[in-house]
């Protein structure tokens, strides 16, 4: 089974115009990006998707991969599709790696990648890793303050999940029990004929509701494999705005870089 990942780009954003192109310790975004997800064990081919030839360009400059996408594309899912289509890829699986993971390690990539391929009845899988305690009640304390960043997956005994909440889930009425939180990591795999299915229907209730485009997918019966990783103490951060970069910046002086 051959594998893609495509990463979406878009230059234009409400909150930081010009995101993929910034620069993070002295290197764009967007090539931190790409690679990671060419450092990935199981990936065959990487693509960035984007909707502006600035970025094209610089994806070239550097020696990756770039392809003009639909500007009407309402999300990173229909754009890694539209890419796909564009490319005239016959890859089995579509890996959507978010084109702002710039600190995501090759080997989250790569666990997905290796769950797709191991069983070929997966529709599409996901990541998540385990959150030490102290960082889950962080997290609540964050959304107790309004703060909607990051994402918590509950799932079944077969790994399936069950819901993707920006709150923090499950929610621990006995804390002494030990239940786990699980924070999901924003990339998916996909059958080219499931991702297919998800761009074709309508936004979902649910997914309306949390902003969650997995969500779609669990509403309409389309399950979704939870693949349990580790950041093997490397610590996580997405750039949503600028007063994000100097924090990335600061975790990579301190923990080095992922890929040379």
């Amino acid at each position: 089974m051959s594998v893609i990942a495509i990463i979406p780009a878009r230059y234009a954003s409400g909150r930081f115009p010009g995101k993929p192109l910034e620069k993070i310790a002295g290197r764009m975004m967007i090539e931190r990006v790409w690679r990671s997800t060419s450092a990935a064990p199981g990936v065959d081919r990487v693509v960035v998707a984007t909707d502006d030839e600035r970025i094209v360009e610089a994806v070239e400059a550097f020696g990756g991969e770039a392809v003009m996408t639909d500007p009407a594309c309402r999300n990173g899912t229909e754009r890694a599709l539209d890419a796909v289509k564009r490319l005239g890829s016959d890859a089995d699986i579509v890996i959507n790696v978010q084109g702002d993971a710039a600190l995501i390690p090759p080997w989250v990539i790569g666990d997905v990648a290796t769950a797709m391929r191991a069983d070929s009845a997966l529709a599409m899988a996901t990541p998540a890793v385990k959150m030490p305690e102290d960082t889950a009640i962080r997290m609540r304390e964050m959304k107790a303050k309004g703060i909607v960043g990051g994402t918590t997956v509950v799932f079944n005994r077969a790994m399936d999940a069950l819901y993707f909440s920006k709150g923090v889930i499950p929610f621990q009425r006995h804390p002494e029990a030990g239940t786990p939180t699980w924070q999901h990591i924003g990339l998916y795999g996909y059958r080219r004929e499931t991702l297919e299915r998800i761009v074709a229907l309508e936004p979902s209730p649910l997914e309306k509701a949390e902003s969650l485009e997995q969500l779609r997918a669990l509403e309409n019966g389309i399950p979704i494999r939870i693949v349990p990783t580790d950041y093997r103490g490397r610590s996580a951060w997405s750039v949503d705005a600028p007063e994000d970069v100097p924090v990335v910046e600061g975790i990579i002086a301190r923990e080095g870089e992922l890929v040379p």
